[in-house]
């Protein structure tokens, strides 16, 4: 079966390059397409702090497909593991997910910080982050998972 998606908007300023870490501060704008999505689509945003953006990772779209395992951002002393037990863009689908905090909603417009994601990344679809989404219970994750996101979301601007 093959599945196809169009974009219902674009990340529009912010970062320009893919980089490792540091996005906290990554401010940016969501404009959705009037053609795919009306300004009533985003009545009761406003009532959020945050939001979960689906996205495609379009740079490098020319990289290999990774469909089973390596070793994150290549380090050899982290364990090998299958891409579908990390968060690396070569996934077989190339799909992201990443939550933001909303700035501020304007028609057709959110303005967002601390998006992972690069100016001129399609948008595929965008859900409210409620709580009663979280995990239930307690969260694993491996300690090299941890040292990946040390410094991942450094420069955040607290609650």
């Amino acid at each position: 079966m093959e599945i196809s998606f169009t974009p219902i908007g674009f990340v529009r300023g912010g970062r320009t390059e893919a980089r490792k870490d540091r996005w906290g501060n990554n401010r940016c704008r969501l404009e959705l397409d009037p053609a795919r999505i009306t300004a009533d689509s985003l009545i009761g945003l406003d009532q959020l702090s945050h939001i979960e953006v689906i996205t495609y990772f379009h740079l490098e779209a020319d990289e290999p497909v990774e469909r089973g395992a390596r070793h994150p951002r290549g380090r050899t002393d982290w364990p090998r593991v299958g891409i579908l037990a990390q968060h690396g863009r070569m996934r077989p689908n190339r799909i992201g997910v990443s939550v933001c905090r909303i700035l501020s909603v304007e028609p057709l417009a959110i303005n967002v910080e601390g998006l992972d994601m690069v100016d001129g990344t399609p948008i595929l679809d965008i859900k409210p982050v409620w709580s009663g989404y979280a995990p239930r219970g307690t969260c694993k994750e491996p300690d090299w998972a941890k040292q990946i996101m040390a410094d991942y979301w450094a420069g955040e601007t607290p609650l």
